[in-house]
């Protein structure tokens, strides 16, 4: 019925995440920058993800 369609992307513990650029709020510097994936290479990154801004947390 429905396999044309694509399959969302279900992250597992072992998949590298894909490179991207987003803005993020900087606490050291108080203000939105864009941060970039490709600049953590080589480094512990931790990516957090919230549904709804913490709606039911």
């Amino acid at each position: 019925m429905y396999e044309d369609r694509q399959q969302p992307f279900c992250a597992q513990t072992t998949d590298k995440a894909p490179l991207f650029v987003a803005e993020a709020y900087d606490n050291v510097a108080k203000k939105i920058k864009d941060i970039n994936l490709e600049s953590y290479r080589s480094k512990w990154v931790v990516l957090f993800f919230y549904p709804s801004d913490f709606t039911f947390v």
